[in-house]
């Protein structure tokens, strides 16, 4: 596919072969999220599941700093970038199908960091940092910080940062097995591209469902977990694209996926 760009004034778009990459775009306001980018944000989170020819999105901020999260001059007109069904930004309680990858530079805080939280997998440069800093100003972090922090990082560790709102390194974040690579300062979205791209190689429909397997069997016993799997796979195996593997296993060769 050819390389295209689209910008939608406050979040930017761009397609590279099976990978969409979202950019939020208010570099002088360190891309704080107000309704403009939620809207923007959710429609682009609605592009990359509906077309079939994406398999896997990028989410990073312009200018050097990935979100600091609200902004608190449109919050304090009344302002909130929080859409029904949908969450902070548009995306902090949406379920998005595909497999979505935060490149982190800079600070991710608050909203910021929930957007992080929200993604299936991060990578970060090195001297980037995460922080919850809400209680600091009398709030919480409502938008998944308090729900799936104490999931990614040990529980003491998780309450230590959401009660303080100290920030967290990003070396530290790696070592707790939060990020997933770490690279050089301003590396972040090349690195989140070539991980990307391993996976973009990987069947989509199989993407889409290991992704649904993992977010509906959390907390389920194994025999509740299985029969959940079971239903979900069971399209799958069936697919033209299952075919397509096992046929490019045995001729050995590159699979070409169609999504059905």
């Amino acid at each position: 596919m050819t390389t295209t760009t689209e910008a939608t004034n406050c979040v930017l778009y761009e397609r590279s072969g099976e990978v969409l990459t979202i950019t939020i775009n208010r570099p002088a306001e360190k891309n704080a999220v107000n309704l403009k980018v939620a809207t923007q944000l959710a429609a682009a989170i609605d592009l990359l599941d509906a077309d079939p020819r994406l398999s896997v999105g990028l989410l990073t901020g312009a200018g050097g700093t990935f979100c600091a999260g609200m902004d608190l001059k449109a919050f304090a007109q009344g302002e909130r970038p929080v859409l029904p069904g949908r969450g902070f930004g548009g995306l902090t309680r949406t379920t998005v199908r595909k497999p979505l990858i935060a490149a982190v530079e800079g600070w991710a805080l608050g909203g910021g960091f929930e957007l992080v939280l929200a993604c299936d997998l991060i990578v970060a440069a090195e001297d980037a940092r995460f922080g919850c800093p809400e209680v600091k100003w009398g709030l919480v972090a409502m938008e998944g910080g308090l729900v799936r922090l104490p999931r990614r990082l040990p529980y003491h560790i998780a309450v230590q940062i959401l009660l303080t709102g100290d920030p967290l390194p990003a070396p530290r974040a790696k070592e707790l097995g939060l990020v997933n690579e770490l690279t050089a300062p301003g590396a972040a979205l090349d690195g989140a591209h070539v991980l990307a791209r391993r996976i973009a190689r990987n069947g989509p429909l199989a993407l889409a469902a290991t992704k649904e397997v993992l977010r509906v069997t959390q907390g389920l016993n194994d025999g509740e977990a299985f029969t959940c799997q079971d239903e979900i796979t069971a399209r799958l195996v069936s697919s033209e694209d299952a075919l397509e593997g096992a046929r490019a296993f045995a001729e050995k060769r590159a699979p070409v996926w169609h999504g059905r």
